[in-house]
């Protein structure tokens, strides 16, 4: 399974709480300009709509080599998924400050799939939290490399 794109902005304002995978519903001319890495899942979110799942602002830029027929760059895409997974997409959907993001589109055995989670939004001070949590792994992280690289000695001095 090897990566297409990856959204960066939904784990930062929104706390994951289920994934699904999905296939996707898609023309030939978005399959080429995705195999040329051409999409931008950053606004990317999901709804459920008559008993089907279609994906939002997904950006697939037209395919520069097509000739006469060409793809709509931000059209709805319809998600495949099976019956149970829908169902419970939407009562997560239906519940308050709950939401469908698409998280990231990858290959699977030449196949497009796009993993979508359920999320609820995160306010400033989420952001902020985890972002302090984040920096404090980092330096705890470098210390442990810093200690390791002296393996315990004291630098500079001759045994």
């Amino acid at each position: 399974m090897s990566d297409i794109t990856i959204n960066r902005k939904a784990p930062r304002d929104y706390h994951i709480l289920e994934r699904y995978e999905a296939g996707v519903q898609l023309k030939g001319t978005e399959i080429k300009s995705l195999r040329q890495g051409h999409i931008t899942l950053s606004d990317a979110f999901a709804r459920v709509e008559r008993g089907e799942v279609f994906l939002y602002g997904c950006d697939i830029k037209p395919y520069d080599k097509a000739s006469h027929e060409q793809h709509e760059a931000k059209r709805s895409r319809r998600l495949l998924l099976h019956k149970n997974e829908i169902f419970k997409l939407y009562g997560a959907s239906q519940q308050k400050g709950l939401t469908i993001v698409a998280l990231r589109a990858y290959w699977k055995n030449k196949k497009v799939k796009i993993e979508i989670a359920v999320g609820r939004g995160k306010d400033q001070r989420d952001q902020r939290h985890d972002l302090k949590e984040k920096v404090e792994n980092r330096e705890a992280q470098r210390e442990m490399a810093r200690f390791n690289d002296r393996g315990g000695k004291a630098k500079g001095k001759a045994s």
